[in-house]
């Protein structure tokens, strides 16, 4: 099918994510102030939206802190740019079972398996303009650990996010993660129109060529809107791929800590980039205010 390119294009930055890569770069940040002034600092050089998960500020270890989360909104809250906040509610579904031959009982090590309230919590707390719903179960990256999220999981926290006047983005991270997002706005979970993220490249999820991106673009319904971001060295690729596609882009050390062969990137410097990419395709980068009033999001403080 024809291709119309987006020309209003805005730009997420995931600034931290959850996995093990602070050993791997000193600009990954672990603290709440850290990771707030990253955000702003990507907001500085032109993203609207910053999606955010906490990390233990000592260890760097995913966190689900309420604490940690509350000090990162207060301080992105009180910048003096004006910022779209996404938290994440990816957290709280991760299962690692035991060996081949003997799956039971799952390893507490990486097992972190709570209930839908808890998974929100933060949100209810913080009230974000958005936070993430993964739309699906699937096998990720390590061996024996599996990213869990069942339709009665989703159903109730969407059911949750909807309720607080939150709106999710879908994480689709596979075809089926769309089909799935479609039956929850058909159920009245999801209010219409929805916004996706489109995760490539994750495995093992939709890998990243261009005929499976084009495969979950096509699969989103024409009203909704939709984002895509690809893993590592592909994550520029992808910024002009999505724009040229119709859609957004996601940028950030959460898939990427990369700017060039052996130049590790701080996260303004991905935006920066991303942004030179959007305007040299003859797009425009906007902000903040234009996301809420596209996406009719409305900017709240977090909860007394």
């Amino acid at each position: 099918m024809p291709l119309t390119m987006n020309k209003d294009v805005f730009i997420t930055c995931a600034v931290t994510g959850s996995g093990g890569t602070q050993g791997r770069s000193p600009h990954v940040p672990r603290s709440p102030q850290q990771i707030a002034d990253s955000a702003i600092a990507a907001a500085e050089a032109g993203a609207a939206v910053v999606h955010c998960h906490v990390r233990d500020p000592d260890s760097g270890a995913p966190s689900r802190d309420l604490g940690l989360y509350r000090e990162v909104t207060d301080r992105i809250r009180d910048a003096d740019i004006d910022i779209v906040l996404n938290l994440t509610a990816g957290m709280g579904g991760d299962m690692v079972f035991g060996d081949t031959e003997s799956p039971l009982p799952l390893q507490e090590a990486g097992t972190d398996m709570i209930g839908a309230s808890e998974r929100v919590a933060h949100i209810a707390a913080c009230l974000p303009e958005i936070c993430t719903l993964d739309c699906g179960t699937m096998n990720f990256a390590e061996s024996d650990y599996v990213m869990t999220n069942t339709p009665g999981m989703l159903t109730a926290m969407g059911t949750m996010m909807t309720k607080l006047g939150v709106k999710p983005e879908i994480e689709a991270f596979d075809t089926g993660h769309l089909w799935y997002a479609k039956q929850l706005v058909a159920d009245g979970v999801l209010e219409s129109p929805a916004l996706v993220q489109l995760c490539m490249g994750v495995p093992w999820g939709a890998p990243d060529d261009l005929n499976t991106f084009m495969a979950m673009v096509n699969n989103v319904p024409d009203d909704w809107v939709f984002s895509a971001f690809g893993l590592g060295r592909h994550q520029m690729a992808y910024v002009a791929a999505a724009v040229l596609a119709g859609g957004n882009v996601r940028v950030g050390l959460e898939d990427n800590l990369w700017l060039e062969k052996g130049v590790l990137a701080e996260n303004w410097q991905l935006v920066e980039r991303a942004g030179s990419i959007i305007e040299n395709m003859g797009a425009r980068v906007i902000g903040a205010a234009e996301v809420r009033g596209k996406l009719g999001l409305t900017k709240r403080a977090p909860a007394a």
